[in-house]
């Protein structure tokens, strides 16, 4: 490489960590410390809209790329969903036992609109700014190896959850993070990571754990 291609390089590795930055660390900071709970919605909207607008843009990436047939491993969907039904019934009976199943039972309705909506409202938008934009984006700077850059995704996954100020929800999301890091990295399976994300998801709320995840609920602890 040229000396000036590897200052051209160098600037551009500049850019990308203080777009990456500002993006995955600051602007989920500042959602969780600087606004109420109320303006949450509009907030994760916007941030998930200019994730998808930066994905766009970015160099090389071809939005056909991601509806590649890919092989999914049922196998180890059945496993990621049962460790989180597992995961979701021990924390109900630890937390608030007596809301465990509480939409089953009392508001079944809701549960399939949950289980309906989810996949296309929420997780579907988070993977393609977690796993596309993160992987391909910044894959530059990524720290070298095969586990770092996922649990590095894991991490700031979770971290973006700051905003609900609940241990619960930073444990569940950061282990979930690395799910589906592992599904679209390693397996190069988007939809396998949409399918866990979306399981996850309908469990959670299945089994009553949809009130940590609830606006409403959100206590700032200042």
């Amino acid at each position: 490489m040229t000396m000036q291609g590897q200052i051209h390089a160098r600037r551009r590795n500049r850019r990308l960590w203080a777009e990456f930055v500002a993006f995955f660390c600051v602007i989920p900071l500042i959602i969780a410390v600087a606004f109420p709970p109320s303006a949450l919605f509009p907030l994760l909207f916007s941030f998930t809209a200019l994730g998808i607008v930066l994905l766009h843009i970015t160099p090389g990436f071809d939005w056909r790329s991601l509806l590649v047939p890919r092989r999914v491993d049922w196998g180890a969907v059945l496993l990621m969903s049962g460790a989180t039904a597992l995961t979701a019934y021990i924390v109900m009976q630890l937390t608030a036992p007596g809301d465990l199943f509480i939409l089953v039972r009392q508001n079944p309705a809701l549960l399939i609109m949950i289980a309906l909506l989810y996949p296309v409202l929420s997780a579907l938008p988070q993977e393609l700014v977690f796993r596309p934009l993160f992987f391909r984006r910044y894959a530059e700077i990524l720290p070298d190896g095969h586990w770092p850059p996922i649990i590095l995704n894991a991490t700031l996954f979770a971290f973006a959850h700051l905003m609900y100020w609940n241990w619960i929800v930073i444990a569940m999301t950061f282990f979930g993070g690395l799910a589906f890091a592992w599904a679209y990295q390693h397996r190069g399976s988007f939809t396998m990571a949409v399918i866990l994300h979306s399981l996850a998801g309908i469990i959670v709320f299945a089994f009553g754990l949809g009130m940590f995840f609830y606006s409403g609920n959100v206590q700032k602890p200042f």
